[in-house]
């Protein structure tokens, strides 16, 4: 029998090791799984790479992990803002490595890696300091900047409702890019609201199948 639900955090997160990258759901605090990215600090995991929109929101989630000091980089499009200042600080003095992302660039480098594409070209940041080092071609006159696949050793996301066979319904602008990180994981780890009975489900609402989760937790 199928049953990817696990009970607690520890078993959520279990396996996760020193260097592993960490593809974080959430735009701003939207979508974010708050208690299984802060869960990660107990691992004892760290030198850890973290993936997401930006540096998180206040003291919580991915700012309480950034502020830990787990982290050995950020990739992500948005580091600064009001709230937090985390980054800034740790940034101010040189304890985490920053790497920006178009956004657009930085959800199609992680459905890349889920797809099993080796990479591809795009005219964002092509002609900008963010194409620095990177393979540059002119197609049709225009210039593009090829960018690599994003993949995560673990994807943490947040999901509404999910049942044991890992299918997952998102809620309204939760969804953002926890799919295409659940994709990318090489083990997916969903937090959910709510667990769901197998058939519950609206087939035609479940956004990421369970075939791209691994393990399942209720929070």
């Amino acid at each position: 029998m199928i049953n990817k639900i696990v009970d607690g955090f520890a078993a959520a997160l279990a396996g996760m090791k020193d260097g592993d990258t960490l593809l974080c759901g959430g735009f701003g605090a939207v979508g974010e799984a708050f208690a299984l990215v802060e869960a990660v600090i107990e691992t004892g995991a760290r030198d850890l790479t973290v993936v997401c929109n930006n540096a998180g929101s206040g003291v919580v989630g991915v700012a309480a992990l950034l502020k830990s000091g787990k982290a050995r980089k950020l990739i992500c499009s948005y580091p600064r803002s009001l709230d937090p200042t985390v980054i800034d600080e740790l940034y101010a003095r040189r304890a985490i490595e920053i790497e920006l992302v178009p956004q657009g660039t930085l959800s199609e480098r992680m459905r890349a890696a889920g797809a099993g594409i080796g990479g591809f070209f795009t005219r964002t940041g092509a002609d900008t300091a963010l194409a620095a080092g990177k393979e540059l071609r002119e197609i049709d006159g225009k210039l593009f900047v090829f960018e690599k696949p994003l993949p995560g050793d673990f994807a943490l996301i947040k999901a509404h409702r999910g049942d044991r066979w890992g299918n997952l319904v998102y809620r309204k602008s939760a969804r953002n890019f926890n799919p295409v990180m659940a994709m990318a994981g090489k083990v997916t780890v969903a937090q959910v609201d709510q667990l769901a009975e197998l058939g519950a489900l609206d087939p035609e609402a479940i956004a990421t199948p369970g075939i791209f989760v691994d393990r399942v937790v209720l929070a």
